[in-house]
């Protein structure tokens, strides 16, 4: 959303009119060399949304789960029909599977050396899934076909709920110095020209202002050197998931080939509040200003994924997949609120207009190889080796290149490569299992910083219990990674940032049955 139309408000007393369409360009493009984060102001499509929708988790039944889903090579569990699909032929009963989950994300802020927590919690379905296995021969000493399998269902790839608060003092600058650029960019912005979902409602708020001499130069009552309380409080929900069809074939208990048609569903809300007040009561007339933003991002997609796994003896197994990039539809919708008050008791109110946006985001195709050792019937040890390059999304849309945001992604981001490990061992009709996740940064070098690359890893732990019909497993997933955020940024200031250190727990129960 580089560039559209937006319908024009004048605001009375904080109530939007609504004139003739105006044409208003995104004027955000500021990137620095270490910004891990950009800033929040606009609503325009951005690289972290293409990185957003482009990333996974480990997410899935518990067993998936509790071994890090490393099951590339082994199949045999629903999840599998969304990494290597060649995994429902492993199959030789139908099942029929459902896995609560329960998830916690803290996140850690630093800002200005000062360090706050918050948590955020959520119930989900980490899959339902149904198997139907057709057995085609009960000869399985000869060479042939030996089973066909059908699958449909949900898995849960990935959770973007969190929620997130940081508070600091700034004495440099401020959120309005941000708005006051825009608005006295290229000598000046009539009051009816501003972004009605920006420095307008600064404008209308009486927190920057013109006067009669010069009409088009903007103005606030803060200045350098006084003490500014910043605060933000960030909540997002939502989770990117998809619903699976399945089919694969067993071919001589050697050769396992699989493909899956995957209908995504992406959905992302993101509700902030920024605040800036007087700490010392040292600003003359202002006070404090409120600033609320909502986002809700929703799209669907489809892609294709190719698997196989190869036998290659008793206690050696090998395989491969191919996943075709997801293609989607997406809808943007949202809307800002400006409150001020200040030091003489008046406060004010303005509200954006209701703001809505379709465009179209393809994300990166993945390579996945795999292997696993099968030690008899006591236990088996599997590793996924997955390559994803995050400079591939592009966005897309009728009248709109795209080309300032998806030539930052190709400058921004890099191929990298995923790790997964897991292992399972057996007493009985008891399973402990085991398993670490490394997601290697998706930062070229020049925009990686260290510390907060946004690197995970997964620590990953489970038990279960099974017989000939049913089973039941639990499996937990610690996740660690660390970002950078930057509220916004100035064109001859440094602007100070944040770092977000997110701990994620994910706490899953499968309960299955075949037949």
């Amino acid at each position: 959303m580089d560039e559209m139309f937006l319908e024009k408000y004048t605001f009375i007393n904080g109530v939007p009119f609504k004139s003739k369409p105006i044409l208003m360009k995104n004027t955000i493009k500021i990137i620095l060399a270490l910004l891990i984060s950009i800033p929040f102001i606009s609503f325009a499509q951005t690289d972290i949304d293409a990185l957003r929708y482009s990333q996974t988790s480990v997410a899935g039944t518990a067993r998936f789960i509790s071994m890090a889903g490393a099951f590339g090579a082994l199949g045999g569990d629903f999840s599998t029909l969304s990494q290597n699909p060649a995994g429902i032929a492993i199959y030789r009963k139908s099942e029929f599977s459902f896995s609560p989950s329960f998830y916690v994300a803290k996140t850690k802020s630093d800002f200005q050396d000062n360090i706050r927590t918050s948590n955020k919690y959520n119930f989900n379905f980490g899959n339902i899934g149904l198997v139907y296995t057709q057995k085609l021969t009960n000869d399985d000493s000869s060479p042939g076909w030996k089973n066909w399998n059908f699958g449909i269902g949900y898995n849960r790839i990935n959770n973007f709920h969190t929620q997130s608060f940081y508070e600091g003092v700034n004495s440099q600058n401020s959120l309005l110095d941000y708005f006051l650029e825009k608005a006295n960019a290229n000598g000046g912005i009539s009051p009816d020209n501003l972004d009605p979902f920006g420095e307008q409602l600064a404008f209308n708020t009486w927190l920057i202002d013109t006067n009669s001499t010069m009409p088009y130069h903007y103005f606030k009552d803060q200045l350098p050197g006084q003490e500014l309380l910043q605060r933000r409080t960030v909540t997002t929900k939502g989770a990117l998931s998809e619903i699976v069809i399945s089919f694969g074939a067993n071919y001589s208990n050697k050769l396992y080939l699989g493909g899956t048609i995957g209908f995504s569903s992406s959905r992302y809300v993101e509700e902030s509040s920024y605040e800036e007040s007087d700490k010392n009561d040292s600003i003359n007339f202002f006070n404090n200003f409120q600033f609320n933003q909502n986002l809700t991002t929703q799209g669907y997609g489809i892609n294709l994924k190719l698997g196989m796994i190869y036998r290659a003896t008793d206690w050696v197994r090998i395989g491969a997949a191919f996943h075709t990039p997801t293609f989607y539809s997406m809808t943007d919708e949202y809307s800002n609120t400006m409150k001020s008050k200040f030091d003489n008791g008046n406060g004010y109110t303005a509200e954006s207009p209701a703001g809505t946006y379709d465009y179209n985001l393809t994300t990166p195709m993945r390579v996945i190889g795999s292997i696993a050792f099968i030690i008899g019937k006591m236990g088996l040890i599997s590793a996924d080796y997955e390559l994803v390059d995050y400079s591939e999304p592009r966005f897309d849309a009728t009248g709109n290149s795209f080309f300032d945001v998806n030539d930052l992604i190709q400058k921004k981001y890099t191929a990298t490569s995923n790790l997964r490990i897991g292992t399972e061992w057996r007493y009985q009709d008891f399973s402990f299992r085991g398993g670490y996740a490394l997601y290697g940064s998706p930062f070229s070098s020049a925009y990686k910083m260290n510390g907060a690359d946004m690197s995970k890893n997964s620590y990953c732990f489970g038990i279960g219990v099974r017989d000939q019909n049913y089973f039941i497993d639990f499996g937990y997933v610690l996740s660690k990674t660390t970002e950078y955020f930057q509220p916004y940024s100035l064109s001859t200031q440094d602007v100070p940032g944040v770092k977000n250190s997110i701990s994620a727990n994910n706490f899953t129960i499968t309960l299955g049955a075949k037949f």
